[in-house]
């Protein structure tokens, strides 16, 4: 198998719960194809070492079980948490797309001053990532927030006394 192919049929898993396992994830996803591998990573280091980072790659045999399991898992709930699925190679491209989206003055701002241009560079794309993943994580907090309250406006026809600001003394 090609570089290329294979990152077409690996994909990218994220926003999943810690009490999420790697034999849950791998059953969450064998309906759709063949998985050949997948990497479950965990916090390597600091306080939260040896706890799950919740996200994971799943590689499938084909392409096509990827496109399919990235269609029927995306936005799919898994306790509670809606999984974003996406096709490794796009999460790489949207990532090189952001990067080289800023500006050449963006890289002199970071870094000590005299340091190597090697640093900067990878300096700014350490801050480009942590721009991503936080940008990721407002997306999801904002799919979460409207399934919310649409179970809420749902579920909640009367209110209680207690939401009721003057019975709160």
């Amino acid at each position: 198998m090609r570089f290329h192919e294979k990152s077409e049929s690996r994909l990218y898993v994220g926003n999943l719960d810690l009490k999420i396992t790697e034999a849950s994830l791998i059953k969450m996803f064998s309906p759709y194809g063949k998985i050949v591998s997948e990497d479950f990573l965990w916090h390597t280091r600091g306080p939260k070492r040896g706890e799950p980072r919740g996200f994971a790659f799943i590689q499938f045999s084909t392409k096509e079980e990827a496109k399919l399991a990235k269609e029927k898992m995306h936005g799919r709930l898994a306790i509670g948490r809606p999984l974003v699925v996406r096709l490794a190679s796009e999460k790489y491209m949207e990532e090189a797309a952001q990067n080289s989206s800023k500006g050449v003055g963006d890289t002199n701002k970071t870094g000590p001053a005299g340091s190597t241009s090697g640093l900067h560079m990878s300096r700014s794309a350490k801050i480009a990532a942590i721009k991503n993943k936080l940008k990721a994580l407002e997306e999801e907090n904002q799919i979460a927030k409207k399934q919310k309250q649409a179970d809420n406006t749902s579920s909640n026809s009367s209110s209680s006394s207690l939401d009721h600001p003057s019975c709160i003394r």
